[in-house]
């Protein structure tokens, strides 16, 4: 499986679709407890379980529509803050924006600027029309920048194989 050679940039920001080379990242992202309490367990506890995850969840989108998730680089010094991507998710019917930093790197403003050239990217080079963003009603961070992006609540929803009810927002562009 392959993924896209391209990455993007912002002034602060390398976006660089996740590979293989991310296990080890990836690994430590999806077991912070920010992840845990406000995205859940993914069982991703161990590095190959990391390899494998990219390779079921992340290439395989790359691979059918184009676009996926990015790791979040700080140009700086080229430390991999987080990711940042649009997603096709299961039990959502547009696509869906999505986010996570690691907590050393919340509240510096990198959640924003990398969704916001998501966003850019979702509208004018893969020609998304809308996007959607959910959360957890608990995750009261990531509701406040998912409106400072300029979506609006559209509804609750709940995904497959999760019994949690999510906030839903949206932006037609």
């Amino acid at each position: 499986m392959s993924r896209p050679k391209i990455q993007y940039e912002t002034e602060r920001l390398i976006l660089k679709p996740t590979g293989i080379e991310d296990a080890a990242f990836i690994y430590e992202l999806l077991n912070t407890p920010g992840w845990l309490e406000h995205i859940g367990d993914r069982n991703v506890h161990s590095l190959e379980a990391a390899s494998q995850y990219i390779e079921d969840r992340m290439l395989t989108q790359y691979e059918e529509k184009g676009y996926g998730n990015y790791t979040v680089i700080l140009k700086e010094d080229l430390s991999k803050l987080g990711t940042c991507g649009i997603y096709a998710r299961p039990g959502i019917e547009d696509v869906d924006i999505g986010f996570s930093m690691l907590p050393q790197f919340m509240g510096k403003g990198y959640s924003y600027e990398s969704s916001v050239k998501m966003m850019w990217l979702a509208e004018h080079k893969f020609g998304i029309k809308k996007i959607t963003a959910i959360t957890t009603r608990a995750n009261v961070a990531s509701q406040n920048l998912i409106q400072k992006l300029g979506m609006k609540f559209t509804k609750d929803v709940e995904l497959e194989d999760d019994n949690e009810v999510l906030m839903q927002f949206g932006l037609v562009f």
